[in-house]
């Protein structure tokens, strides 16, 4: 009993001064362990300060995903485009105390995918390479449950809806001003671990 929870508290305490030294400001231990730093707290702990200073979404996203399949006959079988976003959005819209996964978790891996990689879809950096397995295996696992079927691949599409400005003071109704086009992006064909039917 006395072994665990020191191990437990020995286990907090490194936590608490691993994320201290990944949000504190640039400093000779945090430099020389940054890889050790980084390593623990991305993707699952990453801080950032957006409660004291929100930085709203200026645009909305509507993350899909497909899966393909190739038959042991060789013929290869693409699925219709699944919509995670919306499966969060009804997840959120209809639970009074919705969790931070159904919030957060797609959203902030697409937005450290495009920190991460840019506009070319090539992880640059080995945290770049994880935050693209991140996204992938996010992806996978949801269509897992909501598809029963086997698939050995998976592509995603962003589609980026900006949000409309409010009208200025006297200015043009909302209706009137000329909406600006979608960007859509589809990423590659990437590989995961083998999903059969459940």
């Amino acid at each position: 009993m006395h072994v665990a929870v020191i191990l437990c508290l020995a286990a907090t305490l490194v936590h608490v001064l691993l994320v201290f030294l990944q949000v504190a400001p640039p400093n000779p231990i945090s430099r020389l362990y940054s890889r050790q730093v980084n390593a623990w707290v991305f993707p699952l702990f990453e801080q950032n300060w957006r409660l004291f200073a929100p930085d709203p979404e200026s645009v909305n996203r509507q993350i899909s995903a497909r899966t393909m399949h190739t038959a042991p006959d060789g013929t290869t079988r693409v699925s219709g485009w699944f919509d995670l976003t919306a499966v969060d959005t009804s997840a959120v819209e209809h639970d009074p105390f919705p969790s931070h996964t159904a919030q957060n978790m797609l959203r902030r891996a697409w937005t450290s995918y495009v920190e991460t990689h840019g506009g070319d879809d090539h992880p640059h950096s080995p945290r770049a390479l994880m935050i693209q397995r991140y996204l992938r295996n996010i992806a996978a696992d949801r269509l897992a449950a909501h598809r029963h079927s086997t698939f050995e691949s998976i592509q995603l599409r962003v589609i980026t809806l900006p949000v409309a400005a409010p009208p200025a003071a006297g200015g043009p109704s909302p209706g009137t001003a000329a909406p600006r086009p979608a960007d859509t992006r589809y990423l590659p064909w990437w590989k995961v671990a083998r999903h059969a039917k459940g």
